[in-house]
C-alpha cells in the first residue's frame, strides 16, 4: 500500500509531521528519490547511523549497506519490493558513519503524490543488534547445554556399566556408582559457581579432599601454584582424583594408619608452551604389587588424563606414583562444547 506525501497540506500541519519525524528518535526514518539519493533525513537516522544531514543529503542512501549488499543491489531489490509488494523487507548489516556493523530490521515503502504517481521511497529500520546478539547467545548456550547433557549422561553411563561390571555385588555396585556421581556432581558446582569458566586446580583438589573427609586428616596433602583448568580439565581431575583417594583408602596408602597421599604440581615453560607437571605419590602404605587386571579406576585415570598429554603409573612397593605432563593450554581450554566434538 503506497504512502501519500502531504506536499497540498497546510503549514501547521507540515509542522506537526515534521515534529513526528524528528521525535521518531528510535528509528532511523529516510526518504530518497527515485534514483535512490537521500532527500530527508531524521534525528533517529542521525544517532543510528552517525551522519548528520547536511552529509547525507543528496548521497546514496546504499552507503548505509555493507559492500557486498551493495554489490548484490539489495537497495534496488528493496525498491521493487516496495512497487510490487507494498513493502520491502530489510533485516540485515548496515554500516554506520564510523565503520561499525549493526543489525536492523525495517521495511522500504514507495511515496507517491495525490495523482498515485510514485516520487521516492521511504525507508524506515531500527537498531536491533542487541536482540539478535542475544539470540545468539541464546543460541550458543543452548548448543552448550546440549553438549554438557551429552557428555554428562554419557559419563554417567560410562560410570553405571562399568561399576556393575567391576562390582563384587550390588550393595557395591550402588556405593560405587552414588561415590562417583557424587564426584562428578560437586565438580559440576564449582563449575556453575565460576559461570562454567573454569576453577583452579586448588579447588579441585580440596573439594575432593572434602567430599571424602581428608581435609583434616593431615593425611592428604596438597602444594602447587595457581593453575586455572577449563571444564573438562576441572571435571576429569574431579573423578580422577576421587577413583585415586577409593583406591588408595581401600588398597593403598590411605588403608593404613601410617599411610599419606602427596599431591604436588608445577608449571615449566617449555619452548614457550607451559606444561604442567603434576604428581600423585602415596607413601607409608602397605606394600604394593601392579594389578593383574586393571579395573574401572585404573583405566578411568590413564584414558582421561591421556587426552591431555602423557600419562605414567608406577607401582612401586613403597607406593602408587602418577605422573602427567600436560600442555597448560590443553588443560585451560574453556569452550567446553569445542572440546566434546
Amino acid at each position: 500500500m503506497f504512502m501519500k506525501l502531504f506536499s497540498n497540506s497546510g503549514s501547521s500541519r507540515e509542522r506537526f509531521l515534521e515534529a513526528i519525524l524528528q521525535s521518531a528518535i528510535e528509528y532511523a526514518i529516510i526518504s530518497m528519490d527515485l534514483d535512490g539519493l537521500v532527500t530527508t533525513w531524521n534525528e533517529g537516522a542521525r544517532r543510528i547511523l552517525g551522519w548528520d544531514e547536511d552529509e547525507i543529503i543528496g548521497q546514496p542512501a546504499a552507503m548505509i549497506f555493507t559492500e557486498e549488499d551493495r554489490l548484490a543491489g539489495i537497495l534496488q531489490l528493496e525498491m521493487t519490493e516496495a512497487l510490487t509488494e507494498g513493502h520491502g523487507n530489510d533485516e540485515r548489516w548496515h554500516v554506520r558513519k564510523d565503520g561499525s556493523l549493526f543489525w536492523a530490521s525495517g521495511q522500504m515503502m514507495a511515496l507517491t503524490s495525490d495523482d498515485g504517481e510514485v516520487e521516492g521511497f521511504v525507508k524506515i529500520l531500527r537498531d536491533r543488534t542487541e536482540q539478535r546478539e542475544n539470540e545468539e547467545r541464546q543460541r550458543i548456550l543452548m548448543h552448550e547445554l546440549s553438549h554438557r547433557m551429552k557428555n554428562t549422561l554419557a559419563v554417567v553411563q560410562a560410570i553405571t556399566s562399568q561399576s556393575f561390571r567391576n562390582a563384587t555385588s550390588m550393595e557395591d555396585a550402588e556405593q560405587s556408582i552414588s561415590a562417583r556421581i557424587n564426584a562428578y556432581s560437586k565438580a559440576h558446582d564449582i563449575l556453575l559457581q565460576q559461570n562454567w569458566l573454569g576453577t583452579s586446580m586448588a579447588t579441585i583438589v580440596e573439594a575432593t579432599a572434602i567430599n571424602l573427609g581428608l581435609d583434616t586428616s593431615g593425611r592428604f596433602n596438597a602444594s602447587g601454584p595457581a593453575v586455572e583448568l577449563g571444564p573438562q580439565a576441572a571435571l576429569c581431575f574431579s573423578l580422577v582424583l576421587h577413583e585415586l583417594v577409593t583406591n588408595a583408602s581401600k588398597y593403598g596408602a590411605l588403608s593404613s594408619d601410617t599411610g599419606t597421599v602427596e599431591i604436588k604440581w608445577s608449571v615449566r615453560n617449555e619452548v614457550g608452551a607451559p606444561s604442567l607437571n603434576f604428581t600423585w605419590q602415596e607413601v607409608g602404605g602397605p606394600a604394593v604389587e601392579a594389578p593383574i587386571k586393571k579395573g574401572f579406576g585404573t583405566r578411568l585415570v590413564s584414558s582421561s588424563l591421556s587426552a591431555f598429554g602423557e600419562v605414567s603409573l608406577d607401582y612401586a612397593p613403597t607406593g602408587l606414583i602418577l605422573r602427567l605432563k600436560a600442555q597448560l593450554q590443553k588443560l585451560q581450554y574453556k569452550n567446553y562444547s569445542d572440546a566434546q566434538e
